[in-house]
């Protein structure tokens, strides 16, 4: 690849490694401070720009070798196709890292997340192995993947497995085609990898994204469940709702209720939640109520209660259920859809006492 003379072509030459990481978490500061809704106009168009401009750099970097760009413009630029790979790739999966984080609780869901962090912050690899050609149409179609995850039910306006499965195989058509396409018109392309051990790369990673679906491993994008909490009242004035719950010591920073949930007995247990949604998405979910059985050392389902929920507005739909009557003890909510994805577990443990108060109870308005 020739390099022009210029001095920030010099300086990129030479601090290439150092950049690539600069404008990798350039990518995902850019992403925190300017995202907020993934079925606002400006997100899908930064998601749609991101996700074609990534397509168009991996494209011109595979074929730069080559010298299929001597004496055009892009020539000038081929030194800048790896930071803009690595741009691209940072403001992606940071995006996906600030949609999943929404929800209170990603649960069993964690893995997934934590491939997303892994996949925002292993620097080491990127910068060291982004020529390699089979780690880079990996990563791209995982971020084509759930780039479309994404999109898709944001413009259907609708969530459910068979959106989930249009999703694959869109991406998977997707990075296929310009697989086939970089190997057809790429001698470099096609002596640095088979075409055949590429592919079937891409397809392992397609079907473990699947069973990571079917085994409920993968948050329901884009729901997220931003509000869960158990409460002692619920009232709804004026359209909001007032809620009073206990709050655990300052220093718990990451989790607004108390785990310990003082009740009188015979008092009513409420379950409050705000679900984000896109603009006229429907969908119906779920709060299933738990008790854990220390005899049996098994959950047991008590109930399940179900209402539709509208997406909108910013805050999040809102809702609760209630039971009466609940034991001491293990108890979790799973916030869930009508396919049995968990949007979040609300967890508490009920301490049935006649004589003590609720400790640091709190009401807000939501």
């Amino acid at each position: 690849m020739r390099i022009g003379g210029s001095w920030f072509k010099t300086f990129s030459k030479k601090h290439q490694k150092s950049l690539l990481v600069l404008f990798f978490m350039g990518g995902f500061l850019w992403d925190s401070l300017t995202l907020g809704r993934v079925d606002r106009l400006y997100d899908i168009i930064v998601l749609c720009t991101y996700m074609i401009s990534l397509t168009i750099s991996i494209y011109l970097y595979n074929l730069a070798d080559d010298g299929r760009w001597k004496d055009t413009f892009i020539e000038r630029f081929e030194v800048y196709l790896p930071l803009a790979i690595q741009f691209f790739i940072g403001g992606l999966s940071s995006a996906f890292v600030i949609y999943f984080s929404r929800s209170v609780s990603v649960s069993k869901t964690m893995s997934f997340f934590l491939i997303l962090l892994f996949l925002l912050f292993a620097n080491e690899i990127f910068k060291k192995r982004l020529s390699n050609k089979y780690l880079q149409f990996s990563i791209y179609f995982f971020v084509s993947f759930i780039f479309f995850s994404f999109f898709l039910p944001v413009l259907i306006k609708k969530m459910n497995t068979s959106i989930f499965l249009l999703s694959g195989i869109v991406s998977l058509a997707n990075t296929f085609l310009l697989i086939v396409y970089i190997y057809s018109v790429s001698p470099s392309a096609r002596a640095e990898i088979k075409k055949s051990k590429l592919l079937g790369i891409v397809l392992g990673i397609y079907l473990m994204i699947n069973l990571g679906y079917y085994f409920n491993l993968i948050p329901p994008v884009p729901l997220a469940l931003e509000t869960g909490m158990p409460a002692h009242s619920i009232n709804k004035e004026n359209g909001n709702y007032i809620v009073s719950y206990e709050t655990d010591e300052w220093y718990i920073f990451w989790r607004d209720h108390r785990l310990k949930y003082i009740c009188k007995p015979g008092e009513t247990v409420y379950i409050f939640s705000s679900i984000f949604a896109p603009t006229d998405f429907k969908k119906n979910i779920s709060h299933r109520w738990k008790w854990f059985n220390t005899q049996t050392s098994e959950w047991e389902i008590v109930d399940n209660i179900s209402y539709d929920i509208t997406g909108g507005r910013d805050g999040g739909y809102r809702g609760y259920t209630y039971k009466n009557n609940t034991k001491e003890g293990l108890w979790r909510v799973d916030v869930i859809t009508e396919e049995q994805l968990v949007l979040g577990i609300i967890d508490f443990e009920i301490e049935t006492d006649s004589l003590k108060q609720p400790k640091n109870l709190v009401t807000k308005v939501f």
